[in-house]
């Protein structure tokens, strides 16, 4: 009898303020995708920076024959190349290296520019024109700056580039991204908390009388909040659900169908990251309508 009237009064609720609750579910909808978006984003960055991080080096280039470095008066020497060599091995932070002729460099150019832009007898670049480089791998992407200032005023080292400076735009978008889903979600959130006090404030004026009468007959403060609370849960798992659905839909036609098959040098996030996301909207969303609606039960019905 009593699990009847409470289901009874949640049904009457939801009925009673249904424009109210809709606004909620439709706040924490909005809140909550953008919530799961700011993780799935930190999710990528943290993939990004571990795989691009391992995957990137840190290229010494030698001097060669009319460099533009001013300071490369000759083609680096022998000598040059050794001593090069030895401040790369000794140092700590290097992992592994290795050496890239001349040759090596300009088969590289011409896979990226096409061959036929080097084709006839008056070619616009040769391989002389290249420049050997060594390509250093770091034990730890985050320690380069002891290798790479021991090396960038050796003789025979024409520039030293630190080939994660390309991604670094990537890294600094997916954080714009992150930042700006989180802070409009929170004032998301917040409007949601105001939605949740209102709905609550007009739940209990029209239901003033009989919570009077519950209060007389020593009706417990849970009894007479339990429909509150039920309400809150409601429309609490319509948004996440709701929100669910979005990240479902962002994943599959975005990462998976679009993103993952255009830009497929590097792994992106999956059903793991999804599920992580998932994780967190389903714990917020009831938990910013539960608490809320804890504290203004006490206030509103003076129980």
């Amino acid at each position: 009898m009593q699990l009847r009237y409470v289901f009874s009064e949640l049904g009457q609720g939801l009925r009673r303020n249904v424009s109210m609750h809709i606004a909620v579910v439709l706040t924490l909808f909005v809140s909550m995708t953008l919530v799961g978006l700011g993780v799935l984003l930190n999710q990528q960055r943290s993939i990004a920076t571990e795989y691009l991080g391992n995957q990137l080096e840190i290229a010494t280039y030698l001097c060669r024959t009319s460099d533009v470095n001013p300071s490369c008066a000759t083609a680096a020497t022998e000598a040059q190349k050794q001593q090069i060599l030895d401040v790369i091995e000794s140092s700590p932070e290097v992992e592994s290296y290795r050496f890239e002729t001349k040759e090596e460099a300009f088969d590289k150019v011409k896979k990226l520019l096409g061959e036929e832009q080097f084709a006839g007898p008056n070619p616009v670049m040769t391989a002389e024109d290249m420049s050997e480089a060594y390509w250093i791998t770091l034990k730890d992407p985050k320690q380069f700056e002891g290798i790479t200032s021991a090396v960038v005023g050796l003789d025979g080292v024409s520039q030293v580039r630190d080939e994660r400076d390309t991604v670094k735009p990537l890294f600094d978008s997916l954080d714009t991204l992150k930042y700006a889903s989180w802070g409009v979600a929170g004032f998301l959130l917040l409007a949601a908390l105001l939605l949740v006090a209102n709905t609550i404030r007009l739940a209990a004026f029209a239901r003033r009388k009989e919570i009077g009468i519950m209060r007389l007959v020593g009706a417990s403060t849970l009894y007479i909040a339990l429909p509150f609370l039920l309400e809150a849960v409601v429309t609490a798992a319509i948004g996440v659900v709701l929100a669910a659905g979005a990240l479902g839909a962002v994943m599959w036609f975005g990462v998976h169908e679009r993103i993952s098959e255009t830009l497929s040098f590097m792994p992106w996030i999956g059903i793991t990251d999804f599920t992580t996301a998932l994780i967190v909207i389903a714990i917020l969303g009831p938990v910013l309508t539960l608490l809320p609606t804890l504290a203004l039960t006490r206030k509103y019905l003076k129980v």
